[in-house]
């Protein structure tokens, strides 16, 4: 459910379509063409010098987990492309620069219980599915979080739970959680994930308005929140009415 960067800032590459493959329309030639798509995306977008993505289980992740599966029909030609793509209902899915720039900065380990505050159609779930032990996320949008739920059902992404609700006030019952990631911003960084924390859990999180925000990076420390600007980032705002009710 997400966002943006500006090219200039990250370093231009152009992305993989599947538009010169015209002619693979049989199911397993398309799969084909998918999968390379999938392996250049990886090589030219992601570990290239200019993205820098060193981290080998994110570059695994991102090689292996089947971006167009998450995305409608009419954008899966541009399934790989270096670029956000729309999902319906006003959402996108995040560039995959920003999935594999979020997912290495929260420093998944294969212990980790994670919560997700922006499901999508569940790219990102997916993708920590591949690196932590368990997925929690959450998806305000009723009809993303379901066919969420289906993809991740049918791709066997049995660690991943699904909930549809509003993801400013988390998942208490299930807290507390090793790290959280959310892909939409807020205004200002939601109290209830931060107490959903463990100690020495980190939260990845867009915070700002509609023009103007910041990727930050929190470290929970006994009581100490230690809070790293990481980059500037364009994302959906966060909604619901939680997060209306905390607005000033």
């Amino acid at each position: 459910m997400n966002v943006w960067r500006t090219a200039s800032a990250l370093g231009l590459l152009s992305g993989f379509t599947l538009a010169g493959c015209q002619n693979a329309t049989d199911p397993v030639s398309m799969e084909e063409s998918y999968t390379a798509a999938r392996a250049a995306m990886v090589r030219e977008q992601l570990a290239a010098p200019t993205r820098g993505i060193r981290h080998p289980g994110v570059l695994r992740a991102m090689g292996k987990v089947p971006r167009h599966r998450f995305m409608p029909e009419s954008e899966r030609r541009s399934a790989y492309a270096d670029s956000p793509r729309p999902i319906g209902h006003g959402q996108t899915i995040s560039q995959p620069y920003v999935v594999a720039f979020m997912t290495e900065k929260l420093d998944p380990q294969p212990s980790d219980r994670v919560l997700e505050i922006g499901t999508g159609l569940g790219y990102q779930a997916a993708v920590l599915a591949e690196l932590v032990a368990e997925v929690y996320t959450i998806e305000i949008v009723e009809p993303l979080a379901r066919a969420a739920e289906a993809t991740l059902r049918e791709l066997n992404y049995t660690n991943v739970h699904v909930r549809a609700a509003d993801g400013y006030l988390g998942w208490p019952e299930k807290a507390p959680f090793d790290a959280v990631i959310v892909t939409c911003a807020p205004e200002h960084v939601p109290q209830p994930l931060v107490d959903q924390l463990k100690d020495g859990g980190r939260l990845i999180i867009p915070v700002g308005g509609h023009f103007s925000q910041e990727l930050v990076l929190l470290r929970k420390q006994g009581e100490e929140v230690r809070r790293e600007a990481v980059l500037p980032v364009r994302f959906v705002p966060m909604t619901g009415r939680a997060q209306q009710a905390a607005e000033p």
